[in-house]
C-alpha cells in the first residue's frame, strides 16, 4: 500500500480561494455552536429559587443535569435538524478537496452529519448497504475498497471474510483511513470490487469513479447504490460510466434506491469529458 498522492495539480489561487471559503463556514458554524452550549448550559445550569421546592430538590442532587423539557427537546432536534441539512448541502454542492479540508480543519461537521445521515436512514424502508453486505457474503475472499464508507459497516461486518480497505473524509474509528476518495492510498489494480453506496457526493464525482478505475483490476467490479432522484437520466449516467472503462452487467432499483454492478474492462481514457446534470445534488427542504 503506498501513501496518497498529493493534490498538487490544484492552481494555487484556487487552492487559496477553497480555503478561505472553508474557513469562513467552519467559522460560521463554529460560532453557531458556541452559542448553541452557551444557551443551553444558561438553561441548565441556572441558579434555583431559594423559594421553589422544586428548585431545593436540585440542590440537593448537585452533578445531576436537569432534564430538558418536551420544548426543549424538540427545539435541539430542530436546531441539529438545521445543522445537517447545511452539512449535507455543503458536501453534495462542493469538489472533494473542498469538502475535504473543511472537515479536517473541524472534524466535528463530518460527526454531526453522520448523526444526522443516521436519524433520516432509520427512517428509510431499506438500507442499500445491507443489500451489498449480503452480495459480498455469498463470496470467497476478494479485496474491498468501500469509497465513502461512513462508519464502515463493510469492514466491521465482513472484516474476517474479506480484506476490506474502508475510506472517508474523517477516519470514524479504526477501520477507516481518511482521505479524499478521489485519491487513496491504494496501488493500481489492487481490487476486486469497488463500493459507493450513497457516496457519490460532491460537484466532482466522477473523479471518484477513475480512481475506483485506477484501483480496480481489470474483470475487478463497482457497485454503485445511490438515491433514485439524484439519477435525471440512467442511461447518460450509465454511459458516462460506460466511458471511464467499465460494464453495466446488472441495474435494479427500488422506490428510494438504484444499485449499479459493473465491471471495470479497461482503463479510465487520459482526459475526463464533461457531461453535466449526471446526479443531482441530495438536499432536504428547509423546514
Amino acid at each position: 500500500m503506498k501513501q496518497p498522492k498529493g493534490e498538487s495539480s490544484a492552481p494555487k489561487d484556487r487552492v487559496s480561494g477553497d480555503q478561505s471559503k472553508v474557513s469562513k463556514k467552519a467559522l460560521k458554524l463554529q460560532r453557531l455552536k458556541e452559542l448553541l452550549a452557551s444557551k443551553q448550559a444558561q438553561k441548565l445550569h441556572a441558579e434555583p429559587r431559594a423559594n421553589d421546592k422544586a428548585s431545593k430538590v436540585t440542590v440537593r442532587s448537585a452533578g445531576q443535569p436537569k432534564q430538558l423539557t418536551a420544548m426543549q427537546k424538540e427545539m435541539q432536534k430542530k436546531l441539529s435538524g438545521a445543522r445537517f441539512r447545511w452539512i449535507n448541502e455543503a458536501m453534495y454542492t462542493e469538489t472533494g478537496a473542498h469538502t475535504y479540508a473543511m472537515v479536517q480543519a473541524d472534524p466535528e461537521i463530518f460527526a454531526e452529519y453522520h448523526r444526522g445521515f443516521a436519524e433520516q436512514a432509520r427512517r428509510w424502508p431499506e438500507n442499500p448497504i445491507d443489500a451489498i453486505i449480503a452480495q459480498l457474503r455469498e463470496r470467497s475472499r476478494v479485496v474491498v475498497a468501500d469509497l465513502g464508507c461512513g462508519e464502515a459497516r463493510l469492514a466491521a461486518e465482513l472484516g474476517t471474510q474479506h480484506a476490506v480497505h474502508s475510506f472517508d473524509l474523517v477516519a470514524h474509528n479504526e477501520h477507516v483511513t481518511a482521505c479524499n476518495i478521489a485519491n487513496v492510498p491504494l496501488d493500481a489494480g489492487s481490487v476486486d470490487v469497488a463500493v459507493f453506496c450513497l457516496a457519490l457526493m460532491g460537484t466532482d464525482f466522477m473523479q471518484f469513479i477513475r480512481e475506483a478505475n485506477r484501483i480496480l483490476r481489470v474483470g475487478g467490479e463497482l457497485k454503485i447504490a445511490e438515491v433514485v432522484s439524484r439519477v435525471a437520466d440512467v442511461d447518460a449516467f450509465v454511459g458516462a460510466l460506460e466511458e471511464q472503462g467499465f460494464r453495466l452487467d446488472r441495474r435494479r432499483a427500488s422506490k428510494m434506491f438504484i444499485m449499479l454492478d459493473l465491471t471495470k474492462i479497461s482503463k479510465h481514457p487520459a482526459k475526463l469529458r464533461a457531461v453535466p446534470g449526471l446526479l443531482k445534488p441530495c438536499i432536504y427542504k428547509r423546514r
